[in-house]
């Protein structure tokens, strides 16, 4: 049987393919958008939806146990309150369902130039590819355009015996019906200390192992020090620089876990185990070679600025190429070549801002440079800390964890943000439009913010910086 032409072929119908269909479609192009798994991608599917869903039922919890800190009439029994996981569950795949059958619809409403083929994909010519149909039989499919958009996986680390004793990625945690009594977490970084607070909150006892010295090897040390000092109030406890070399399943059933550490080999017991080390590229049964395609030494898709890759007409979007996974950058990957292919307007992939937030709580944001990247690439700078405790909407609230940092080049312009306290992530939002309007901080420091908001903060945040470096 012939290959059926299209104008495009998106595989994967993540925060990049799913929009880019749209709007392809729209533009009278007859597109193949080709699924293997759950429409929507990792991003509805197991990471910011169900994430931040069951986050918000953790939230809950945590504020009827603490109730009698702003002088509200203790519940009964609040302090001991633990989750109805299987009911939090059921809520968090309810509003997935809801989110997949509108994608579903959405593509429905452009079927005359959007066809859905759920099924395996794997390219056999640089333009063309075999589809395996998850209702059985294949399809062959060639187009002179062709988006890659299949994300990552867990990485699963080289540790003698886990894949023995049944542990959990973050995608399996997110369906567990029953609580862990104690549940062990190998990796430090955003995604493991997000669980950590939930199911710390859910009413599990929570341990992290990180391999490295501290948290989050990207932020500043004295952002991860109070960002694990936030954590461990709460009673997370904390195992750093511990390298996981052997895991096993105890008589009992629990799960011990073996690790060296600078003062010698320890032993961690818990009834469940989350491996969040890392992602790794769902490009490895692609059939790249086929094609042509360059990998890194990781298997990331390398592109250029244009987000090309090295075969003329096919693109990689999303988690897939090299460089920061999140969301928005996904969905930002969409708009850089819808722009380009559609509206004769080309922009960099490089050249452009990086926000990001980690939803523990407090939580976590920054917007451009920290202060060790500063140091890296040897830049003057000055440099402002304030603590949350001194707004006054942490004293109305009783929310005062945290403390913003802000670092302003010579020019009196804004390098970048580090905020750690409530609302941190709608606070970088109002330090990005500073910044990509280029305003001094001065102007930051006179505007007039209503009071009491976070917002205020900024009038005060930069009355003490401190020149660093030339």
């Amino acid at each position: 049987m012939p290959a059926t032409a299209f104008d495009a072929i998106i595989i994967g119908s993540g925060q990049a393919g799913n929009p880019l269909a749209t709007a392809l479609a729209g533009a009278g192009r007859h597109v193949a958008l080709i699924e293997e798994n759950k429409l929507g991608g990792s991003c509805i599917n197991y990471g910011c939806s169900p994430t931040k869903t069951l986050l918000a039922t953790a939230e809950r919890l945590h504020l009827l146990r603490t109730a009698a800190a702003v002088a509200a009439p203790e519940v009964a029994g609040a302090a001991a309150l633990k989750v109805d996981l299987a009911a939090a569950v059921a809520r968090k795949d309810a509003l997935i369902a809801k989110t997949r059958k509108g994608i579903r619809a959405n593509f429905a409403q452009h079927a005359e130039h959007v066809t859905l083929l759920e099924g395996h994909a794997a390219f056999t010519a640089p333009h063309s590819l075999h589809v395996t149909l998850a209702s059985g039989g294949i399809q062959d499919v060639t187009a002179p355009l062709i988006f890659i958009n299949t994300g990552t996986r867990a990485a699963v680390p080289d540790v003698a015996g886990l894949a023995e004793v049944d542990y959990l990625t973050t995608t399996q945690l997110l369906d567990l019906k029953e609580l862990p009594e104690h549940l062990l977490i190998l990796g430090g970084g955003y995604i493991g200390l997000e669980f950590s607070q939930m199911f710390r909150r859910f009413g599990s006892r929570v341990t992290v192992i990180e391999s490295g010295p501290q948290l989050l090897e990207r932020e500043d040390d004295d952002v991860c020090q109070g960002l694990q000092a936030a954590l461990s109030q709460e009673g997370i406890e904390f195992v750093l620089g511990a390298r996981a070399h052997s895991v096993s399943r105890t008589p009992s059933g629990n799960i011990s876990l073996m690790v060296h550490t600078a003062e010698g080999e320890r032993r961690l017991r818990g009834s469940h185990l989350l491996v969040a080390t890392g992602r790794r590229p769902n490009s490895d049964k692609l059939g790249l070679g086929f094609a042509g395609i360059k990998t890194n030494d990781k298997g990331y898709i390398l592109v250029n600025d244009n987000l090309q890759t090295n075969v003329r007409g096919v693109y990689a979007l999303g988690d897939i190429h090299p460089g920061p996974q999140f969301t928005h950058i996904s969905y930002d990957d969409y708009r850089v070549v819808r722009d380009a292919l559609l509206h004769g307007r080309k922009r960099s992939a490089r050249q452009r801002p990086l926000p990001y937030c980690v939803f523990t709580d407090p939580p976590l944001a920054r917007i451009g440079l920290s202060e060790g990247q500063a140091q890296e690439q040897k830049l003057p700078y000055r440099v402002a800390t304030m603590p949350v405790s001194v707004i006054g909407r942490a004293q109305h609230t009783g929310e005062s964890r945290g403390f913003w940092k802000v670092l302003v080049g010579n020019d009196d312009r804004l390098l970048g943000a580090t905020l750690l306290g409530p609302e941190a992530g709608e606070i970088m939002a109002v330090i990005e439009v500073a910044m990509a309007g280029r305003l001094k901080y001065q102007q930051l420091q006179d505007m007039i913010f209503a009071h009491p908001t976070w917002a205020e903060g900024l009038n005060n945040v930069f009355r003490d910086l401190r020149r660093v470096g030339k």
